[in-house]
């Protein structure tokens, strides 16, 4: 690693730690930059690390190191590295390193399809081969040239009256160096006409919106206009999930949260709101995901939550 990098590296931590006074996630006054601090790690306090729905998006941890669960894969990442997320999608983020003295820090600077479009409307970058799909989270080898504009974006904070102006010009310049990165290609194939992914992402969005309904796989080929076979392998390439899979992950997610939120709800009742008919598929595939059946874990969720700790 170089010099350069690891004292932007440094910069950028002090930034954060200074910016975050609690555990959890931080919004920031820039509306595309949000900030994470974890102070135990989630193995250690056996909370179960919380399932998120992420927009296209670029992850730098500044300190500490995460595993991102994606699908039936899992990807490590630390400060050398971001993380690469082209289309919403159910994925799971695990703190390996944490403590208070050493927290883990970490970035997220999304984008809009708008942003990239307009990059690309004044660039040479194509996609080459529109017939493959890209898989939409991918870890990149972090550069100076990317960092330096991060550091930037985030000094911001600083000077609040310079958001407005330098804000879009920065996460521009950001977005710009990960559209020429080694996996900018994600990102390309979502704007681009023709290319698997721009029909996938309509499958994707009708799963999203209606996730407690059941589905012919036929209809979701229909919405992506493809064959059933084509549409399977595409939607595989690009998710790492089955639709079935990506359906039940979402279902879960759900469920948790309404475990945590409505007191009253009960297992039934929670599973029959997500879409299931059965309670009883339901507690088994609960258990296989989080490793621990609804009740017991509604149970733990709150003790951590009257103990502080994040979920």
């Amino acid at each position: 690693m170089s010099y350069k990098l690891k004292t932007l590296q440094k910069e950028l931590a002090a930034l954060v730690d200074r910016y975050t006074v609690r555990d959890g996630d931080l919004y920031t006054e820039i509306s595309n930059l949000v900030f994470s601090r974890h102070s135990i790690p989630y193995r250690s306090n056996r909370i179960e690390p919380p399932y998120k729905i992420d927009k296209p998006s670029i992850y730098i941890i500044v300190q500490g190191v995460k595993d991102v669960i994606f699908g039936e894969e899992r990807f490590r990442y630390g400060p050398p590295n971001y993380l690469v997320a082209s289309m919403d999608l159910p994925i799971i983020a695990e703190v390996l390193e944490a403590s208070a003295e050493f927290p883990n820090l970490s970035c997220k600077i999304e984008f809009t399809r708008s942003n990239i479009l307009e990059l690309l409307s004044h660039d040479a970058l194509t996609v080459s081969h529109r017939g493959k799909s890209s898989r939409s989270l991918n870890v990149a080898e972090l550069d100076v040239s990317v960092l330096d504009a991060v550091v930037r974006l985030v000094g911001l904070l600083d000077k609040p009256a310079d958001i407005p102006v330098l804000a879009p010009l920065f996460t521009k310049e950001i977005l710009y160096r990960v559209l020429h990165g080694e996996h900018g290609s994600s990102l390309r194939q979502i704007v681009t006409d023709g290319t698997p992914a721009i029909h996938i992402q309509n499958a994707i969005q009708h799963l999203l919106n209606h996730f407690q309904e059941s589905f012919q796989v036929e209809d979701l080929a229909d919405i992506a206009k493809m064959s059933v076979p084509s549409f399977h392998r595409h939607f595989k390439q690009i998710t790492a999930m089955s639709p079935i899979q990506f359906q039940k992950q979402l279902r879960l997610q759900e469920a948790r949260q309404l475990l945590i939120m409505e007191e009253s709800l009960s297992i039934a009742d929670t599973a029959f709101q997500v879409g299931y008919e059965s309670p009883t598929q339901f507690i088994r595939e609960y258990s296989r995901m989080f490793g621990i059946s609804p009740k017991k874990d509604m149970r733990r969720l709150k003790k951590a939550d009257e103990h502080g700790l994040d979920i």
